[in-house]
């Protein structure tokens, strides 16, 4: 995690090229074997059935436990809260939402439907492959971005 955070935050010049080039990479090995849904999602959970029996083996081989220092277990505690954080903001949305559907039926109604809309043109304008591609780069690069003060 400590690793993944370090990549995601962009501690290096390098790592937001790499994670561009790696989705794209991926994507485009998607794109040429142009697999049903259900292939896909078989191949994606052997890949994490893979990664589970992997990670056990190998992890502790990788690294070791006695160079933990208390500055990777502090960083190790800020990871997990900035994950509680995250989850405490989505559930507040989600609270708000329901909140303004309670107190404004017609706002949430009106704004629901036009989003919803907005979301089906999309949809209907844009490649999926290509949607999926733009969302899960952009969600990759948001935690450098937001360290960086881009956003």
């Amino acid at each position: 995690m400590l690793m993944a955070d370090k990549v995601l935050q962009w501690e290096r010049v390098w790592f937001p090229p790499a994670i561009v080039g790696v989705v794209s990479l991926l994507f485009l090995i998607i794109c040429h074997l142009d697999p049903s849904v259900l292939s896909g999602v078989s191949c994606l959970v052997m890949l994490l059935c893979l990664a589970d029996y992997l990670v056990r083996i190998l992890a502790p081989r990788i690294f070791d436990s006695d160079n933990w220092t208390t500055e990777q277990q502090q960083r190790f505690h800020e990871i997990c809260s900035n994950f509680v954080k995250t989850r405490h903001i989505a559930v507040n949305w989600w609270k708000r939402l329901f909140t303004l559907k309670e107190e404004k039926p017609k706002t949430y109604f009106t704004s629901t439907i036009i989003s919803l809309e907005a979301v089906a043109w999309v949809g209907q304008q844009v490649h999926n492959l290509l949607l999926t591609y733009l969302i899960v780069t952009f969600v990759l690069l948001l935690p450098g971005l937001n360290q960086h003060g881009i956003i």
